[in-house]
């Protein structure tokens, strides 16, 4: 979480918007193969790649530096290359720093992966099988020929609504337009896995892996929703197959490649390269840990009422709960201002209800409150000051009523100021990697855990290590634990 700027719409300042990726989907990102030339004319891809470069680095929290998390990828890579549709095709590869589990590709062959993907693999197989993926998309150009669909398909949109004058035929045949350019999307992706998986199996790693990553994604994407057990339903607008899709695929892919138990998988070494490195937030951003969010930086906590679920970003702290509650803590400059009356009555809220500002103290702190209403959202704002800083709570339910009133005083009360020793013993938490010792089940193991809910502790190990609950682990297995 950052100090952030002045929403002209509260309802726009609830949504959380992502950089389209794969979702599979170090002091410099790492470069590996000979130029190729580009597909449309010469140089246009690593144009394209290089332009939007900066902008992908700075939206996940930029370049992280690991050595061991920069090997674990380095040596894949080269294998990679060689097996690979187009060997002479040259690659940047970029681990961002960001918790998310993400990779993808720009075109000239930047490829992309997350720290929070390394951190989530098992070994080395599961990796290779996010690159193979991603370079498979290079190898094919797709983004270049997505670029192209969606042009079509939106100069396709606007030319239906000038032409027909029916407006729900016009409708129809525009979202038709639209599935059929996400269905091309979508054979793009399992296109990608089946070529990543060919590639893996001639570079002589697990072609299994692939289905077996994408297993977990699944598995951490549910722990990760509302108490882990939110089964969304399929966007069948959305660029990417749902995943039984693609595990299918790639299981397919992988019984012509071989056997299983065939290929390498490397997890001994694997985990020892990333023993160490960051898990979940960066300390910039400060933590999350449960329900609430700690700032060491700052020196300053809150605490979300039971249901709510937080979600750090750079720009801000967003949250919600099942009942459609939406959160959004920030900050902003109170410099110009002489008062907290005046910040909040100077504009930067829509459908302010003027008699509402009041002015008020939290936990000693000086503090203002308002509420608002518009477009049928109903809005509890409070700022509270610290020095030149205003952090802000601004919370949106459509419903309203006296729940949504409680949760958003029951959150406000709870901002404090952290004393020296909380701040001091505040750390970031990490990848600890442990060895099996005899009888050692994932019930025993999980309890090591920090940062988590102790109730959740047994399901994020089980994720993170692929052990089934409930079985005794061969002694000498690695494994990971999260701990501060």
């Amino acid at each position: 979480m950052v100090r952030g700027s002045g929403v002209r719409a509260l309802a726009a300042a609830m949504a959380l918007v992502f950089l389209s990726a794969c979702q599979f989907s170090g002091s410099s990102p790492i470069e590996i193969g000979t130029p190729a030339p580009g597909s449309l004319r010469p140089g246009l891809s690593s144009d394209l790649g290089a332009r939007e470069h900066p902008r992908v680095v700075a939206t996940y929290g930029g370049v992280y530096e690991d050595r061991g998390a920069e090997r674990a990828v380095a040596q894949v890579v080269g294998r990679l290359v060689e097996a690979s549709d187009d060997p002479s095709q040259t690659y940047r590869i970029t681990i961002l720093n960001s918790p998310a589990v993400n990779a993808f590709a720009l075109p000239g062959g930047y490829l992309y992966v997350t720290r929070g993907l390394l951190a989530l693999a098992t070994d080395t197989s599961e990796v290779a099988a996010v690159l193979a993926h991603e370079m498979a998309h290079v190898t094919a150009s797709h983004a270049i020929k997505r670029q192209q669909r969606a042009e079509a398909t939106e100069l396709a949109g606007r030319v239906l609504g000038n032409v027909v004058r029916d407006p729900d035929q016009a409708r129809a045949a525009i979202i038709s337009s639209q599935l059929s350019f996400a269905r091309f999307s979508q054979i793009q992706e399992l296109e990608a896995d089946a070529v990543g998986v060919r590639t893996l199996s001639r570079a002589r790693y697990d072609p299994f892996a692939a289905a077996r990553f994408l297993n977990t994604m699944g598995q951490f994407a549910a722990y990760q929703s509302a108490q882990g057990t939110a089964k969304g339903a399929p966007d069948f607008l959305s660029s990417h197959p749902t995943t039984p899709e693609r595990v299918q695929t790639a299981v397919r892919a992988a019984r012509q490649a071989g056997a299983p138990g065939l290929g390498e998988r490397d997890r001994d070494a694997y985990l020892t390269k990333i023993d160490g490195m960051l898990f979940g937030d960066d300390p910039l951003e400060g933590y999350i840990r449960g329900r609430s969010f700690l700032h060491k930086a700052l020196g300053i906590s809150f605490t979300a009422p039971a249901g709510f679920i937080l979600e750090n970003s750079p720009e801000a702290v967003l949250a919600s709960n099942p009942n459609g509650t939406a959160l959004r803590f920030d900050g902003a400059d109170l410099t110009d201002f002489a008062s907290l009356r005046a910040y909040m009555t100077s504009g930067w809220i829509n459908g302010l209800i003027a008699d509402s500002v009041r002015e008020e103290t939290v936990n000693g702190l000086a503090a203002v409150t308002a509420s608002a209403f518009t477009d049928g959202w109903s809005f509890r704002i409070a700022v509270v000051r610290i020095g030149r800083t205003g952090y802000r709570f601004i919370f949106a339910s459509r419903a309203g009523g006296a729940e949504f009133t409680r949760d958003y005083e029951e959150t406000v009360k709870s901002f404090r100021q952290l004393t020296p020793t909380e701040i001091a013993r505040l750390r970031p938490l990490r990848i600890k990697v442990i060895r099996a010792d005899e009888g050692d089940t994932p019930e025993r193991l999980a309890v090591g855990m920090s940062g988590v809910e102790p109730a959740r502790r047994l399901e994020l190990f089980s994720i993170l290590n692929q052990t089934p609950s409930g079985q005794v682990i061969p002694a000498g297995t690695p494994l990971k634990l999260v701990v501060d």
